[in-house]
């Protein structure tokens, strides 16, 4: 059940495995926006809905790496393109084509809602007070023009693609922090590096290191090392799936010496993972209730 919400809209029971399609609506409201996760970047890790999406709406609007990633899958369609740290822009221009009665698709690499995209399309509608709805084929309001329609599209994350390429380092209890400081101080990332590394869970950092963010992956590192072996196996990818892919394995003391960047997701084991063969893996415990 979704709750009524200060859009106007009321709350009401929705079939959530109706999608739309870009090209035909078949309820009132005709602005639509689509957030689309297109995955590690190489079209055959793009899902058949992402693609389909991308091939029938008349604008895609992406930060300029990730349009160059789906150029192929585009063409002919109205770009909007802009660099790093212009996601608002980006946002807005969106909305604003998708009011307009055109079917805008925004995109983001692995999944849109992790570090993405989807986060700050609803945040943006709340706070300019744009009514919006899901997919389905009645709004439930009299007014569909003035109303968006918004389908968040699933994409394989970089913690998915990373960790198959690795082997299989998320089996257990596992939390993704992002290091960059831009939106978060620093003093929360510490807080929550240090709770992660005392649980003992796996830790995925997402954004390790930048031209203008190099020490925090040291500090990460000097956290992380209060409660874990020196020798716990650190999983280094970069650029997943795609060209000049690098995978490489190495002790946590020696994490701040690996080459990272902001395309690169760096996985901390847990006092239980280990490598094996040149593979890194966390065991979920069968091994100490059954025999293997």
């Amino acid at each position: 059940m979704r709750s009524s919400s200060n859009t106007g809209i009321p709350g009401r029971d929705l079939d959530r495995s109706q999608t739309i399609d870009p090209q035909r609506d078949g309820g009132h409201c005709t602005n639509q926006l689509f957030v689309v996760g297109i995955g590690p970047g190489s079209p055959e890790h793009l899902t058949k809905r992402a693609a389909d999406i991308l091939g029938s709406v008349e604008v895609v609007a992406g930060y300029s790496t990730y349009i160059d990633l789906i150029r192929p899958l585009i063409d002919g369609k109205d770009i909007i393109s802009t660099g790093m740290t212009r996601e608002v822009a980006r946002v807005e221009a969106a909305i604003e084509q998708a009011q307009a009665g055109r079917s805008c698709a925004i995109v983001s690499s692995g999944d849109p809602g992790i570090y993405a995209m989807a986060g700050l399309v609803f945040e943006t509608c709340e706070i300019k007070g744009i009514a919006i709805v899901p997919p389905g084929p009645d709004t439930g309001t009299s007014d569909g023009a003035n109303v968006l329609r918004i389908e968040v599209v699933p994409g394989i994350p970089a913690l998915s693609a990373g960790a198959a390429l690795l082997g299989a380092p998320l089996t257990h209890d596992f939390a993704a922090i992002s290091l960059s400081d831009l939106l978060t101080p620093w003093e929360l990332i510490e807080k929550r590096l240090e709770a992660a590394a005392r649980a003992d869970f796996v830790i995925v950092l997402y954004n390790p290191k930048s031209k203008k963010r190099h020490w925090q992956l040291e500090k990460a590192q000097e956290i992380i090392l209060r409660h874990r072996d020196k020798h716990t196996p650190v999983g280094i990818v970069s650029r997943a799936m795609r060209e000049r892919q690098h995978i490489e394995i190495v002790a946590l003391e020696n994490m701040h010496r690996a080459e990272v960047d902001m395309q690169t997701t760096v996985f901390i084991g847990s006092s239980t993972s280990g490598e094996y063969l040149g593979f890194m893996y966390t065991p979920r415990g069968y091994a100490k209730k059954y025999d293997i």
